[in-house]
Formats: structure tokens, C-alpha cells, sequence
């Protein structure tokens, strides 16, 4: 397969991207805020309902019917292996735990890979009716209701003391034995801020925050946030530098910072 096949490739598949995750908005909206929404717990703890579960079946569906040949893995349904090279990764509610909360910073990833390579990375905020893209070599976009795209940027900002530090829970920090580096970072950063899951990663992305950090995530938490922030100037990657999505744990980050923060958890 040539160069401009495999673009159009991943093009399709971002357009299709886009669409589905707006028809998954939909349902999830229906859910939103509802006084009678009912939260189950899965195996690990963690929240699950309807809509996240409602919200991966509409995005399996549209991948499905329009590239049948793909692999999907996601959060709440099993995997489907496909033949060819392209493997769809789903978080349909990442936030889960906001979104029960009737806080809005939830959103829904859809990555790809390519022959195991991240190529496209979609993050859409249903309740912020905002969402945030990307495909290898096309560039990061943000689109804010009606208004036109705009180029997605990481900030240019070098110094840590005048950057935001943002990231997802606080107590798993000392889970992984890097309690030291989280209070670091607090004491050391203009501002820190729990403004975390998916959310804080796109905050890095547009340029409104220099750093956010997760200590403990899944595949699907990760997948569509590495092409957007390489597309943006920036870097996703783990606590060892790598763009890896299997670690564990990672952290979005401007190009300016990026060996700073790794010295910085490496204690």
C-alpha cells in the first residue's frame, strides 16, 4: 500500500470516526444528568452503565457496516480480530466516575492503529459539545459547537514555574511509589489541578495546560490521545518516554517540558 492510499485510509476512517462519535453524544446525552441514571460496578470496581455500554454498541455498529474487516478492542465489550492491518481501540465513557457525578470533562476516544502504530485519535466531549482530532501528518484540530476547526497547539512555555499541572487521582500516585514526584510537581508548578481523564490530555493539546499525568491507565484510556498530541507539537508518552499505550500509566506534555517531567517522575 502506498503513502497516498494509506492517507486516504486513515482519512475515511477519521471521518467515519467523527460521525459515529456523534450519534454515540446522542445517546450518551440521553443519560447525562438523568436523576434515574443506575451505576453498576465491574469486576475491577470501577462504574460502568448504560451509556458507556450503549455508547461502544453504536460505535461497533458504524465501524462494523463501513470497514467490516477492522479489529475493534474496548473497554466493555469483548475484542473483535479483523484482517486486515487496522485495529480500532474504544473508550466510549472515558470519565466515567464525572459522568455519573453530572460533571461535564467525560469524553468519548476512538484510536487507531495502523500495523500497531497509532495513526488516529479522536476525543469527543459530549456535555462541552467540543471535540478534538487528528491523523498522522494531517495536523491536531479543535471544533467548538458550529465554529470552523482550528488548529490544535501545545503552549510554548518552558519554564515549569509558570506551567499547569494537571492530573486524574491523587492516591494512585503513592500506589506506584511516586508520591515524592506528584508533590514536586504540585509545589513546583504555577497551578495544579485535578482536571484529569481525557480532558486533561486535550487541555495540553489546545495549549492550556503544559502537563498532565495519569500513574495508572488502560489501552483505551491512551489510544486516541497520542496522534493528537504529536499532531499538536507535543508528546503522549510514558513514565519511560516511550509513545506506548501498554505501560500503565502516562503523561501529555508540551515539546518544551518533555525531559524535565520524565527527571522529575524518574525520582
Amino acid at each position: 500500500m502506498n503513502t497516498h492510499s494509506e492517507n486516504f485510509e486513515i482519512k475515511a476512517r477519521l471521518e467515519l470516526a467523527l460521525a459515529a462519535s456523534e450519534k454515540a453524544r446522542d445517546l450518551i446525552l440521553k443519560y447525562y444528568q438523568s436523576p434515574d441514571l443506575q451505576v453498576e460496578r465491574k469486576s475491577d470496581n470501577s462504574p460502568v452503565t448504560i451509556a458507556d455500554r450503549g455508547a461502544e454498541e453504536i460505535l461497533r455498529a458504524e465501524i462494523t457496516q463501513a470497514f467490516p474487516n477492522d479489529s475493534i478492542m474496548g473497554e466493555e465489550l469483548p475484542p473483535v480480530e479483523g484482517t486486515n492491518e487496522f485495529k480500532w481501540i474504544l473508550d466510549p465513557i472515558d470519565g466515567t466516575k464525572p459522568f455519573t457525578h453530572g460533571v461535564p470533562l467525560f469524553g468519548t476516544l476512538l484510536g487507531l492503529e495502523e500495523n500497531g502504530k497509532l495513526v488516529m485519535g479522536v476525543c469527543r466531549f459530549p456535555a462541552l459539545d467540543e471535540v478534538v482530532y487528528a491523523m498522522k501528518g494531517g495536523g491536531a484540530w479543535w471544533k467548538i459547537g458550529n465554529q470552523e476547526p482550528r488548529r490544535a497547539k501545545v503552549s510554548d512555555q518552558t519554564q515549569l514555574s509558570e506551567s499547569v499541572f494537571c492530573t486524574t487521582t491523587m492516591t494512585r500516585w503513592e500506589t506506584i511509589g511516586k508520591q515524592k514526584a506528584y508533590e514536586y510537581l504540585c509545589r513546583n508548578s504555577y497551578l495544579a489541578r485535578g482536571w484529569g481523564d481525557c480532558y486533561g490530555h486535550m487541555l495540553v493539546a489546545t495549549g492550556r495546560v503544559e502537563v498532565m499525568i495519569d500513574p495508572v491507565l488502560s489501552p483505551w484510556d491512551a489510544a486516541a490521545l497520542v496522534p493528537i498530541l504529536e499532531e499538536a507539537g507535543g508528546h503522549w508518552i510514558d513514565f519511560a518516554g516511550n509513545p506506548s499505550i501498554y505501560s500503565e500509566n502516562g503523561l501529555a506534555v508540551n515539546a518544551a517540558l518533555k525531559d524535565e517531567i520524565l527527571q522529575i517522575i524518574a525520582q
